[in-house]
Formats: C-alpha cells, structure tokens, sequence
C-alpha cells in the first residue's frame, strides 16, 4: 500500500491546523526584504533580538521583515503557510526550547529556512549541533554578533533561492 501523500511540510494532510501551504518564491536579494521569524516565550528577550536586527543586518541584504512568535504552536503555523526566510529562535525558551523546535523543524519541514539558534551558553554548542542549527550565539545577546550571523543566514538562504537548490551544509 503506498503511503499518503506528504504536504510542503513533511506531515500527512490532516496533521497539523494550516489550512493550504501558500507558494511563493523565497527572498533574494533582489527582493525588498525577507521574513524573518523571532520566536521566544518572552518579550524582552525579542525586543532585544529584533533590536539587534534593525530594519536590516548588514548593507548586501534584503531589509529583514520581523515577526515574533511566543508559542511553539504559533511557530508551526508559521512554517506550515510559508512564513519564514529565517528563523531565529531562543534556546532558553519555555516550554519549548529553541534547539528542540530547531531539531523539529529540520526534521519535518522540506526546505527548512535557515535557524539561528541562540544559547544559553557557550558550554551548550554541542547541543545547538545536535539541534541541527545553521549558526549559533549565545547569551547575552550581543547585537553585532547576531546581526552578523543573521545576515550569513540571509545570504545563505538568498543563494539557494536564487539556484532554485537548498544550500546543505557539511
């Protein structure tokens, strides 16, 4: 018996409360901006990080489109419609922490966006491996650190868009 036909997401139809996975070309910067998607359970912590992006994280990339989560169920969401270029994600958050979400993401989403993944110490970049993450920084939130690291995401994602391939790193 052949298996069930599999969504943009990986999952079953009937799987998850998306109605429809929207298609749309993905960022370039040719484009004007790109989603990225702050997920944290709390709100100092992505006003920090949505600080430390500005309107855009280094001078060659598309201005960066923010939108903040606080639920993993609203991140999922999220990613079923097609909302994200970038992910940032918090690996302190609660009750679900940004390096599980990351593995899960990585796991079930086809073409997952990039994830910055950030950590609650430096000691914990073992975990941020396991997690699957694209980049790492850790706590405290130093803003050029991670706008430098979110604009590699960008043009890494930028670059896969524009070859039409997803980017894999080794």
């Amino acid at each position: 018996m052949a298996d069930p036909p599999k969504r943009a997401t990986g999952r079953p139809p009937g799987h998850d409360t998306a109605q429809a996975v929207r298609a749309r070309p993905r960022g370039s910067v040719a484009s004007s901006f790109m989603k990225v998607v702050v997920y944290s359970h709390d709100a100092d912590t992505r006003a920090r990080i949505r600080l430390a992006i500005g309107r855009r994280p280094a001078p060659d990339v598309p201005e960066a489109e923010v939108t903040e989560v606080a639920t993993h169920a609203a991140l999922l969401r999220l990613l079923d419609a097609g909302g994200a270029d970038v992910m940032v994600l918090d690996g302190e958050a609660q009750p679900a922490g940004g390096m599980g979400v990351s593995r899960q993401a990585k796991d079930e989403i086809y073409n997952c966006p990039p994830v910055l993944l950030i950590i609650g110490r430096a000691d914990d970049g073992w975990l941020a491996t396991w997690s699957m993450a694209d980049a790492v920084v850790s706590h405290p939130i130093d803003p050029a650190a991670l706008a430098h690291a979110l604009a590699g995401l960008m043009r890494q994602r930028a670059a896969s868009s524009q070859a039409g391939t997803t980017v894999v790193k080794t």
